[in-house]
């Protein structure tokens, strides 16, 4: 082989080689071009966006599409983290709203005792309206910390097939007490008991508050009566009161935590009880509604579902 030979044999590979580097590094422009890509549409939000059709079935694209499972973990993550910063402030932010006007209240009422000015019959009085009043801020604290865990699942509890007259009676027995004092007839429409899906202990706390505002918002010597209803799939409790009532505009109103009718705004109350109780109902496939007209009284309707299969 001469000298001319050798040269040709050295120039084509040569070539090869160049032409192979050159393959190589637009290859690797490309996958880079992709990556940026991927990063790029991770920053804006927009994982979807990329265009990972454009790939081989490589080790590369294998790796990609790693990637991009990492970086779509870690978007659900920080936005997750960002949902619950918001909701651990606008806990924060509604328990301040809330507790203001009682911690005002025992702050005055403590100065007002310090004082030599009270009589004994008075010291009594003060030491009793404080102590109602940590007993509301108590109230509050706890509800509204039990309706943020029922609507991040923070709290889970079974709804099973169980016989509702106890559950009622256990709602009626929390009552009792509140509406006596006001003279007021509770009763509740006689029935077989029967088989409805729920937890009792969390249904009786649903129907206590629907009773405690029929009690506090009725006038002395009403009734506040509980009649049952079966149907198909569902069976409805009814609590019906001769109230203040309610505007029809308020309906779906009135079920918004802390919301408070135009009617009892300046009454006591904190604008959780129905809050609470859908937030229950809802975890165990039912629901609530109202029917009212101003002045004649409201009706609070529970369905809960009849016997079911899981």
């Amino acid at each position: 082989m001469n000298a001319e030979a050798l040269v040709w044999i050295f120039g084509i590979g040569l070539l090869l080689c160049m032409l192979l580097l050159v393959f190589v590094v637009i290859y690797f422009l490309k996958e880079w071009k992709i990556l940026e890509s991927i990063l790029e549409n991770f920053q804006s939000g927009n994982i979807e966006g990329v265009r990972i059709h454009e790939l081989y079935e490589t080790r590369e694209s294998k790796m990609v599409t790693n990637l991009i499972q990492i970086l779509g973990s870690a978007r659900f993550k920080e936005e997750r983290a960002m949902e619950e910063k918001d909701q651990v402030m606008e806990l924060i932010s509604d328990l301040s709203h809330q507790l203001k006007t009682p911690l005002a209240n025992i702050v005055m009422n403590m100065e007002l005792l310090r004082g030599d000015t009270l009589t004994e019959v008075q010291q009594k009085e003060f030491l009793e309206h404080t102590e109602t009043q940590v007993e509301k801020m108590q109230w509050l604290m706890n509800s509204l910390l039990k309706a943020s865990q029922l609507e991040n699942g923070m709290i889970q509890f079974q709804a099973e097939n169980t016989g509702i007259k106890a559950t009622i009676a256990k709602a009626v027995g929390s009552v009792y007490a509140q509406a006596s004092a006001k003279q007021i007839q509770l009763s509740v429409e006689e029935f077989q008991d029967f088989e409805l899906y729920h937890n009792p202990k969390w249904t009786a706390e649903a129907m206590t508050n629907i009773l405690e505002n029929a009690v506090k918002y009725s006038p002395e010597n009403s009734p506040v009566k509980i009649a049952i209803l079966r149907m198909d799939i569902y069976t409805r409790i009814t609590i019906s009161d001769e109230g203040i009532g309610i505007q029809e505009s308020e309906y779906h109103r009135i079920f918004q935590r802390f919301y408070r009718g135009k009617a009892v705004e300046q009454q006591e109350g904190s604008g959780l009880g129905l809050y609470l109780a859908q937030l229950i109902l809802q975890h165990e496939k039912g629901y609530i509604t109202v029917s009212s007209k101003p002045g004649q009284g409201s009706s609070f309707h529970v369905f809960l579902l009849n016997k079911c299969r899981e």
